[in-house]
């Protein structure tokens, strides 16, 4: 009977031990206007909402591990994106356009992040590639991503990035 208990006393410190301890309350990520009209025209509305949406899982993965603004949310805005390749939509409408073009991508992220006691910090990012010689050996959007990746990274680990 003596190891029944000790084991159940085991397995629930275990599970209770298992649980996070905080997580982020929420991560908006919306699109600006300006960004919804180049990607109405130029870019193609769903590669932007699929980039916005991979936005949302890096900052919310990378907030939820790291537990940085425990309990507060973020408003993201997407500001700006470039690709690395033509888009499916480029491509259509510019039939000359060779999906073996490349340039220098990246992208700009804008909001802000609100504390658990209300306390509000401007963000501001960006990040955009400056050498183009990798370039070609990237997808379309790898450099955008990339931008996503960092950001989350760096404002996990405490770093904010505060509007000018």
């Amino acid at each position: 009977m003596r190891l029944i208990l000790s084991s159940l006393a085991a397995l629930a410190a275990g599970s209770v031990m298992a649980a996070p301890l905080s997580t982020v309350g929420s991560v908006e990520v919306s699109i600006s206007p300006e960004l919804q009209k180049k990607a109405a025209d130029d870019l193609g509305v769903q590669d932007v909402d699929r980039l916005a949406a991979e936005l949302r899982r890096d900052v919310t993965r990378e907030l939820e591990r790291t537990g940085v603004l425990a309990g507060g949310r973020m408003q993201l805005v997407l500001t700006d994106v470039r690709p690395n390749r033509p888009t499916f939509r480029q491509l259509g409408n510019q039939p000359g356009l060779s999906y073996e073009s490349y340039g220098i991508g990246g992208a700009t992220i804008d909001g802000q992040a609100i504390s658990v006691t209300g306390e509000v910090t401007p963000i501001h990012f960006q990040w955009y590639d400056s050498d183009i010689r990798q370039a070609w050996t990237k997808s379309t959007w790898s450099d955008a991503n990339y931008a996503f990746h960092r950001f989350a990274y760096r404002y996990g680990r405490g770093e904010s990035y505060a509007a000018r």
